[in-house]
């Protein structure tokens, strides 16, 4: 028996990182999965690696008659929709407020709220027939604490946890739960992507990052798409039937604080320091 026996999922963003393994995932838990992407070759390619449980829909999240096609293609191949995973996203440029590149700005957005909004606009009224459902949109670290990312990736993911609690206190009463996860460092491409790297070789390069990104929490190794997969799953299934409005941070203990032995040896540091001025 899987968690997701007789489920059905969209996934955004499903054709690598962190949305790829969440569609592998949940087919291995029992759902059916449309796997949504604008990356067709990879898209393709998932869906012939897992078989008549996995669909393709070619999906741009900033364009609304996309995100309509995508949940009419889920309701239309598998009957229902029970977990929409609003995952897709894209990275932002690292530059100050004097030098904010607007129109870059309302692409972030675009992608990461607007995109966000559609797809629970899209998804609710099959979920309203149903009375049940599964919402998770994919928030971050960056949207709870300043200095973590670009300011329009941060912006946009302090949004969409917030709305994702607006869109809980309405959808609640009709048996639908929404919630986000907020993933800390996690290796994936979305990094090298915002180096200006290609997508194809940016999701190559992801690894390299495992080793720098161990010492970000006091967990001490690096966060993986497995990590947000396993939270996703959870929300998605029964086991999280009572949670609502909630924004789980799969971190690592990155907004928890510091190391505990980075503090020892700051605090051993200035102890040092106030000795020898008390020379």
């Amino acid at each position: 028996m899987g968690a997701l026996d007789g489920k059905v999922a969209i996934v955004t963003g499903g054709t690598s990182g962190i949305g790829a393994r969440t569609v592998e995932l949940f087919v291995e838990e029992g759902a059916n999965v449309v796997i949504a992407g604008r990356r067709q070759a990879e898209g393709e390619g998932l869906t012939k690696k897992l078989g008549s449980a996995a669909s393709f829909v070619r999906t741009d999240v900033t364009n609304e008659a996309d995100v309509k096609a995508m949940v009419e293609d889920a309701l239309a191949k598998f009957g229902r929709l029970d977990c929409l995973f609003n995952n897709a996203g894209n990275p932002g440029r690292l530059a100050g407020i004097a030098e904010l590149d607007m129109a870059h700005f309302d692409t972030v957005i675009a992608t990461h709220l607007r995109g966000v909004v559609l797809g629970m606009k899209y998804a609710a009224p099959a979920m309203i027939r149903q009375g049940s459902g599964s919402i998770i949109n994919t928030g971050s670290i960056a949207g709870l604490r300043a200095g973590y990312s670009a300011h329009s990736y941060s912006a946009a993911k302090a949004a969409v946890i917030h709305v994702t609690r607006c869109v809980a206190a309405e959808l609640g009463e009709k048996g639908i739960r929404v919630n986000s996860i907020s993933p800390g460092a996690i290796v994936t491409g979305i990094f090298a992507k915002g180096a200006g790297l290609p997508e194809a070789v940016a999701d190559r390069t992801a690894d390299g990052l495992k080793e720098r990104f161990a010492a970000f929490q006091p967990i001490p190794r690096a966060g993986l798409p497995e990590d947000i997969a396993r939270a996703a799953l959870y929300l998605a299934s029964d086991a999280g039937s009572f949670v609502n409005g909630q924004d789980l941070v799969v971190d690592g203990g990155i907004v928890a604080g510091s190391r505990w032995s980075q503090l020892l040896k700051t605090r051993a540091g200035m102890a040092e320091e106030m000795k020898s001025r008390a020379k």
